[in-house]
């Protein structure tokens, strides 16, 4: 019986607080205790944290019924920024997850179009499949009622589709009031309770569905479209992210009341949220599968990028960029340029490519960490 306690054994990493984890043989929801002992890191890493909520590991249990931490598995995927802590290079927020939910808000707090834009950069090059979740939508959808039945069940298997069943085109061509071109979207696609508000929701969708991703509104006041987000998180491990405030802890709390996440108000000194997660947690749903809460991220600086890689991480700029005059091409000066053609005929975002240029020239300036 000794022998066999000795022998490695794996478990996926649930919870991190500090040099102590909580480990659970998923699919089975059974977390127990573990620590590491001596210096075990990732093979090639610099990081905060080289065992991250998400990580497959290997244990052994000792004589004692304690557990300890002996390895870690190759990552399929993982979401990385760089650490508030400068003297190292890196922060995992979470590894091997199915699907991110990249939360924002229009208003309250305000969403900042460079930090969306690293994160899905960040998605984009380590492989983990985003979605875009447009929250509080009834500031402008006021009471519109949540989908269907039927149109939760139209959705299951449409996953990566990059389209929606319902909504599509309410986004239409609005104007965003920043600047984006385009037609005024009619009122009455909305039933508004915020035309301004709206056409900024339309303009923000329009921006990043035209680039390739799944944006989804959604509102925990009025349940609207929270059948959907339940039925894309059925049976995956899914992340949770973005900046305080936005209400990732009450959209999983929609999801399954039973989890009773802590949530705050937001601050109506400084517009944005008290940060109510402290660690980064898995938790099971009870609709199946298991969801990582995480604390708010005032922003997001890229990591281990070559500046002439970078472009291959917008997807609007992927299509077309084979179609420049020269190979490499930073998209930046040179003549012939495809992607700065796409700009001009408003195929590209400006928007999304000022964040482009803003990323090739920086400097350090978002190596925020969680508040």
């Amino acid at each position: 019986m000794k022998e066999e306690k000795n022998l490695n054994k794996s478990a996926v990493v649930v919870k991190h607080t500090g040099s102590h984890y909580l480990l659970s043989r998923l699919p089975e929801w059974n977390p127990f205790l573990a620590v590491v002992r001596g210096k075990l890191r990732l093979k090639g890493s610099v990081s905060t944290n080289p065992i991250a909520v998400g990580d497959v590991v290997d244990y052994q249990e000792d004589s004692t019924g304690s557990f300890t931490i002996t390895g870690i598995h190759d990552r399929r995927n993982c979401i990385v920024r760089k650490s508030q802590n400068l003297s190292r290079q890196n922060h995992v927020i979470a590894a091997n997850i199915d699907r991110v939910f990249l939360t924002v808000t229009l208003r309250d707090p305000e969403v900042k179009l460079q930090f969306v834009d690293r994160f899905l950069v960040t998605c984009e090059a380590y492989g983990v499949p985003v979605t875009i979740l447009l929250n509080k939508a009834d500031l402008y959808r006021g009471e519109e009622l949540p989908l269907k039945a039927n149109d939760v069940e139209n959705y299951a298997g449409r996953e990566g589709s990059g389209k929606l069943p319902l909504n599509t085109d309410a986004a239409g061509t609005a104007a965003q009031k920043s600047g984006v071109a385009g037609e005024d979207t009619e009122s009455s696609a909305y039933g508004l309770a915020d035309e301004e508000l709206a056409q900024m929701a339309a303009g923000f969708m329009q921006i990043y569905r035209n680039a390739g991703y799944e944006v989804l509104e959604t509102s925990v006041k009025t349940g609207y479209n929270i059948g959907v987000l339940k039925e894309m998180c059925k049976d995956k491990v899914v992340l949770f992210s973005g900046q305080s405030g936005v209400g990732k802890s009450s959209l999983v709390n929609a999801l399954d009341p039973s989890l009773n996440l802590k949530t705050a108000e937001i601050s109506q000194a400084h517009l944005q949220g008290r940060h109510t997660t402290t660690f980064y947690q898995m938790h099971p749903l009870s609709c199946g599968g298991f969801v990582v809460d995480t604390p708010g991220i005032r922003g997001f600086g890229l990591v281990d990028f070559k500046k002439e890689e970078l472009s291959n991480y917008f997807p609007e700029m992927l299509r077309v960029e084979d179609n420049c005059r020269f190979v490499p091409c930073t998209h930046t000066h040179e003549p012939g340029c495809a992607v700065k053609a796409a700009v001009e005929a408003g195929e590209i975002s400006p928007l999304r490519y000022s964040s482009y240029l803003a990323m090739l020239e920086d400097d350090g300036k978002y190596r925020e960490g969680d508040e």
